[in-house]
């Protein structure tokens, strides 16, 4: 287990670690001790009581955070014709079709942080589940980025849209914005991130839905919010 710093643990001293909090009072401890040199990114980790194995307990999705993420995003938009006129019209950072899935397999180009296409263009892209797929990247109706309204996709994208998915603990991960946020910035993100999570509930699962929500900064310790409040 790798040695925690003096700074880790003074932080994990400064709070009660076996309570739990209002969401509120998390993001306040949470923003309290980040007290790295660098604007550190908080993140709420949530343990959802389902099975993702199970195609009918899947969650997945994307909200629009009210404040944002706090990092601007490149996108890249598989798109032709009129569409791809209408992507860079839109900002789209990079447009094209199989000249961009060419440059993605043969230079292991992933200048991006976003991917938009539209139906059409399912194809090309399909090709590049292998390596997308990993990355969170691959373009999905569920996400709004398989669409044929580029220009509704790329504003919400740059307004700070986030996608949610569980990852194989069934847990998700999603940053909710930067230490420099304000609390009540970053408590309104949280609270927008849960809500969205509350109604993409599966109508399968059964039980306690939300496990466990803890809030962290990137190098500050996990901060556990009370999870009876929340659905």
């Amino acid at each position: 287990m790798p040695k925690r710093s003096k700074r880790f643990n003074a932080a994990l001293e400064s709070f009660d670690k076996t309570q739990t909090y209002s969401v509120a009072e998390a993001v306040s401890l949470a923003k309290k001790t980040s007290s790295a040199k660098f604007d550190e990114t908080v993140e709420l980790h949530i343990r959802l009581g389902v099975d993702g194995r199970h195609a009918d307990q899947q969650v997945r999705g994307a909200t629009v955070l009210p404040h944002g993420t706090g990092k601007s995003k490149k996108v890249l938009v598989f798109a032709k014709g009129p569409k791809a006129e209408e992507a860079e019209a839109a900002g789209a950072d990079y447009v094209g079709a199989e000249d961009m899935a060419e440059k993605i397999q043969k230079e292991n180009w992933f200048d991006f942080d976003a991917v938009v296409a539209t139906p059409d263009m399912m194809g090309v892209v399909g090709r590049l589940g292998r390596v997308l797929g990993p990355k969170g990247l691959m373009p999905n109706p569920k996400s709004g980025t398989v669409t044929m309204d580029l220009t509704k996709a790329l504003e919400d994208i740059k307004a700070g849209k986030v996608e949610y998915r569980l990852d194989k603990a069934n847990i998700i991960h999603v940053i909710i914005g930067k230490a420099s946020f304000t609390e009540e910035q970053l408590t309104e993100n949280a609270n927008a991130l849960i809500s969205a999570i509350a109604k993409a509930k599966p109508s399968t699962a059964k039980g306690q839905y939300f496990r466990s929500v803890t809030v962290a900064s990137t190098m500050g310790p996990g901060v556990k919010i009370n999870t009876a409040s929340l659905g």
